[in-house]
């Protein structure tokens, strides 16, 4: 069951839950609009894509990657979970997702900025602070929303910085913004534990993915709540250490696995390791039928977008395996992307302690909320938080 198929099936469930009736349920999974363009530069072209899913309570919101195994139907699942998420933690804006079909390891600066720039001139009538606010994602960052922000400057004389988020500080980006999405997994989990009355403080942690989220969460959770991370792994190796890795006082890289002490193993044994809490914070679809068994975690914490497929959550809830859904649990990031638009619409900038104090008010409010709805309707955590972004929806 891939991404798409997962997301349609948790929104039915929770759709028949709420009695919403078929054809509505159809008009919610349905996207707004699709966009399928190439972008060509020298001799290479590439499939590119952006979809608008929902703007019913605001302007379509999501982030642009750039990696080889993009596709339209990854792009739609994504832009649907951003319409769910927004609604999730109930902030006024909408669901989209972009995306373009290449590695941009495998190319320069000059075609990287064209592949950004080409992307906004596709798109130009169709984005805008009040249409469709982009954003960084997987393989891009402040410098490429930097490009595109350039871009649709010059072609529509828009110069309130308000048509991209995850712009660098310097060009009307918010202060926060680079730990968002690992701050809010952090308060995800906080909460959740906190309702649970779980000591925190020793709390094992194993890590899959170790960039820029992973990493600003078991930095954080280390520093904020005691957590010990065990095991950390990413595409290419995995570190063990009982004594735990620490990740206290280091600063973000691509490599920093590598400076870390620990045993070295399989980057793929990281879903069989004995820890309270597997944290999935890389790409989707990482769990299914064939290898949920391997799972040993008591709880799941979904940073990224749709690790978990929809049979094998199913699978995990029999087994009493919590999941702290990805609309709640990685959503710091379009959170602070939403602070981040409403201070360019203000003309503001707001400290880093400003912008953590909503994001956490933000975060903890939302897990009140689903909680509390799991508990009195007797359904997990994803469905209720599926339900409630669907209520929001409609």
């Amino acid at each position: 069951m891939n991404m798409l198929e997962s997301a349609e099936a948790m929104i039915r469930r929770a759709g028949e839950r709420l009695a919403i009736p078929k054809g509505e349920l159809d008009d919610l999974i349905t996207p707004a609009a699709e966009h399928h363009f190439e972008i060509t530069v020298g001799e290479v072209t590439h499939q590119a894509f952006r979809v608008q899913h929902s703007n019913k309570r605001g302007p379509f919101k999501g982030g642009i990657r750039f990696h080889p195994h993009v596709d339209h139907d990854e792009v739609r699942a994504l832009a649907t979970l951003m319409s769910l998420k927004s609604a999730a933690v109930n902030i006024p804006m909408g669901g989209g997702k972009g995306g373009v079909a290449f590695d941009p390891r495998q190319y320069d600066d000059s075609h990287i900025e064209a592949v950004a720039r080409q992307y906004v001139r596709a798109l130009e009538k169709h984005i805008g602070p009040d249409k469709d606010v982009p954003a960084p994602d997987v393989n891009t960052d402040g410098q490429v929303i930097d490009w595109m922000v350039d871009e649709y400057e010059k072609l529509t004389g828009d110069t309130s910085k308000a048509s991209f988020t995850g712009k660098k500080i310097v060009h009307g980006g918010s202060e926060g913004r680079e730990a968002a999405t690992g701050r809010g997994g952090v308060i995800a989990l906080r909460e959740y534990c906190e309702a649970k009355a779980i000591d925190t403080n020793g709390l094992t942690i194993a890590l899959q993915g170790v960039g820029n989220v992973g990493f600003y969460f078991a930095q954080i959770a280390e520093e904020e709540l005691g957590v010990k991370v065990v095991a950390a792994a990413n595409s290419r190796q995995m570190k063990r250490s009982d004594a735990g890795l620490s990740f206290k006082g280091k600063s973000f890289s691509r490599n920093i696995l590598d400076d870390l002490d620990g045993e070295i193993g399989d980057s793929s044994e990281i879903i069989q390791v004995k820890a309270d809490v597997l944290v999935f914070a890389a790409l989707g679809e990482v769990v299914d039928a064939s290898n949920e068994a391997n799972i040993h975690a008591n709880v799941i914490l979904e940073l990224a977008n749709g690790p978990v497929d929809d049979e094998a959550l199913l699978r995990l809830e029999d087994r009493n395996v919590t999941v702290i859904p990805d609309i709640i649990a990685n959503a710091g990031g379009v959170v602070v992307s939403y602070l981040e638009w409403k201070q360019n619409k203000a003309g503001e900038h707001w400290s880093e302690g400003e912008v953590n104090a909503q994001l956490d008010e933000i975060i903890t409010r939302a897990m009140s909320d689903v909680m509390k709805r799991a508990n009195k309707e007797e359904v997990s955590l994803k469905e209720a938080a599926f339900m409630t972004a669907l209520e929001r929806l409609r």
